[in-house]
């Protein structure tokens, strides 16, 4: 078994977010038990305390190079079906607020599984985004299979998933895998945090009733948007947004 380091992820709790920084820059930020435990307690904190999310890889031009393979080699069928990987990022997937992923350099494997989980991702022009799975003689068993074809489409999520080809950042953007690139690494954490800032000036409330309405399924609609908005209607804080922007108005 593998002996446990410090951290694997640093945690900076702020009043209406928290910061996770991945690392294990030995490993190029590879993903381990200790790392999948310790993003379950990050995802624990964030279901009982809803606040917006930020991962980075750190500032060594790698985010996560993937599952870490010494582990993974020694896995078999029950851990496989114990979903290790997925359950964690499928966690993540479904926290409250939404999450943003800040990357820089090299995404791979579960790394980009793990950026793939997130709502928003913004990376730097030196990012590049790959699934080699195949190579190993796995499967992308970390969400890119159904995460991939809903953000890219059907071929290009062949293609990088049969493959196992680079993506980098700007065919990343043009496909949409990205929302943002930037030329800087020193202006990712920043572009990330305006990301959010922008985010954060709405309501919480309906930000929150907004990523649950787009994640929801498509039979759940227009039946649960109805309702999230009736319960939106009812909430003081859109009498008081709506009363202040009539009040500018008229100014």
């Amino acid at each position: 078994m593998t002996e446990p380091y410090e951290l694997a992820l640093l945690v900076e709790e702020r009043a209406d977010r928290v910061v996770v920084t991945l690392n294990r820059p030995d490993r190029r930020n590879a993903i381990d038990m200790q790392f999948v435990d310790e993003l379950h307690e990050v995802c624990g904190r964030l279901e009982r305390d809803p606040r917006l999310l930020l991962i980075t890889g750190g500032s060594d031009g790698v985010f996560a190079g993937g599952a870490d393979i010494a582990q993974l080699r020694d896995r078999g069928r029950i851990e496989a079906l114990a979903a290790i990987n997925v359950g964690v990022f499928e966690r993540l997937r479904r926290l409250p607020m939404p999450t943003i992923a800040a990357i820089d350099g090299a995404a791979l494997g579960g790394g980009a599984e793990l950026a793939y989980a997130c709502d928003l991702r913004v990376c730097t022009s030196r990012t590049f985004f790959g699934q080699p799975e195949v190579r190993l003689g796995i499967i992308a068993g970390g969400g890119a299979c159904f995460r991939l074809p809903a953000l890219v489409g059907e071929p290009m999520a062949k293609e990088m998933l049969l493959t196992g080809r680079r993506v980098p950042a700007d065919e990343a953007f043009a496909i949409r895998l990205v929302n943002r690139v930037v030329d800087d690494p020193a202006d990712l954490l920043p572009a990330a945090h305006a990301m959010l800032d922008d985010i954060a000036k709405g309501s919480a409330l309906a930000v929150r009733l907004t990523k649950a309405t787009v994640d929801a399924p498509p039979a759940a609609h227009p039946h649960l948007d109805l309702a999230n908005q009736a319960v939106l209607f009812e909430d003081e804080e859109k009498r008081d947004r709506m009363t202040a922007f009539l009040e500018r108005r008229r100014d």
